[in-house]
């Protein structure tokens, strides 16, 4: 009987050993910081990853900055120390970020650029779109309805990497016009934070200095364009000066239908977000990303002072307008029938998909 015990408690023993290795598997925590939530689109990728990171096995510890680059590094600083694995950035501003870049790759966490740069070489990764497309479809679309005249150019904010590729994009198509004399350029503003109302300010500054004599806006987003809208209102020019924008939010879309905003860019998330989550894991387990391509950050900047490589991956985007809005944007489910249709009437709208 005694020898029957040893037995069983040797392979009860042999079992525990077996299985240790499982039950020690350490569960990835991937770490998120984010700029702001300001911006329309970021909780919503915040809650996208979330769910993407939980289906996975892996826990996702967000944290946001509220504009603020100093507090931004101290969150990072701080998810190091929690012992995240790998930590996905949306950087408020992509130079001040670099320095929290450098120092989690010093502690061995690699970090992925979210769709906004971080200047540095030390990114295991930088997944965006391809932004200085975005900017070139935004300028197509305003000279779909204009070539000539008065243009106004309302980038973003001017911490955001994006934002200079997007303006990259805009002057490769106008710039040829304005050598032509088919355009003037009588603004050219950046808005700080991508913030709306920063936008209404600055629109209505230029509206009064140019005695409402504004043929087009390109602007780099829907929010400043939304923002620009609500001073071109005032002045009854909304829907009759053609603007770009950018993102296929709901009410960049819904101001599309309404004839205000003329253009937006898709760029899907639904995309992007799974690929952050799944770089994320497959870096935290220490296996190889593929499908990256170097850039310099150089030709990522267009600064000529920054050095070394970047490992990027960049997504298409789409130009939408009335004529397309409810095949790309509707029938995809990107945004909801009704939130793009609510104030239009039963009898001119498109059936549901």
């Amino acid at each position: 009987m005694k020898r029957i015990a040893a037995v069983v408690l040797a392979l009860c023993a042999a079992c525990v050993v077996a299985a240790s290795p499982a039950l020690a598997k350490k569960q990835i925590k991937i770490g998120l910081s984010i700029s702001d939530f300001e911006t329309e689109r970021w909780p919503v990728e915040q809650a996208i990853m979330t769910k993407l990171a939980h289906e996975q096995g892996a826990q996702l510890i967000s944290q946001v900055a509220n504009h603020d680059a100093k507090l931004q590094n101290d969150q990072i600083e701080n998810m190091v120390l929690q012992g995240v694995d790998v930590i996905i950035i949306i950087a408020e501003d992509g130079a001040a970020a670099a320095s929290a870049v450098e120092s989690a790759a010093r502690d061995g966490i690699p970090c992925i650029a979210y769709d906004r740069l971080v200047k540095s070489d030390k990114l295991a990764a930088y997944i965006s779109f391809d932004n200085v497309e975005v900017g070139r479809t935004q300028a197509r679309g305003v000279l779909n309805k204009t070539d000539k005249g008065n243009f106004v150019m309302l980038g973003g904010s001017p911490t955001d990497n994006n934002a200079v590729l997007f303006r990259k994009g805009q002057m490769e198509i106008i710039q040829p016009l304005v050598d032509k004399g088919q355009i003037k350029i009588v603004a050219d503003q950046w808005v700080e934070n991508w913030s709306p109302a920063n936008a209404t300010k600055i629109m209505e500054n230029i509206l009064t200095a140019q005695q409402n004599k504004v043929d087009a806006v390109v602007a780099s987003n829907d929010g400043t364009a939304l923002g620009a809208l609500q001073a071109m209102k005032a002045q009854g020019l909304a829907g009759k000066v053609p603007i770009s924008g950018q993102d296929a939010t709901a009410a960049g879309c819904k101001s599309i239908v309404e004839d205000e905003l003329t253009m937006t860019v898709y760029k899907d998330v639904r995309l992007l977000s799974p690929m952050a989550i799944d770089m994320a894991i497959k870096l935290a387990q220490g296996e190889k990303v593929e499908g990256l391509k170097d850039f310099s950050l150089k030709e990522l900047t267009l600064d000529d002072k920054l050095k070394g490589n970047v490992p990027c991956k960049f997504l298409k985007v789409v130009g939408v307008d009335k004529t397309n809005v409810y095949d790309e944007i509707v029938k995809s489910s990107f945004q909801k029938y009704d939130d793009i249709y609510k104030d239009i009437p039963e009898d001119k709208r498109p059936p549901r998909p």
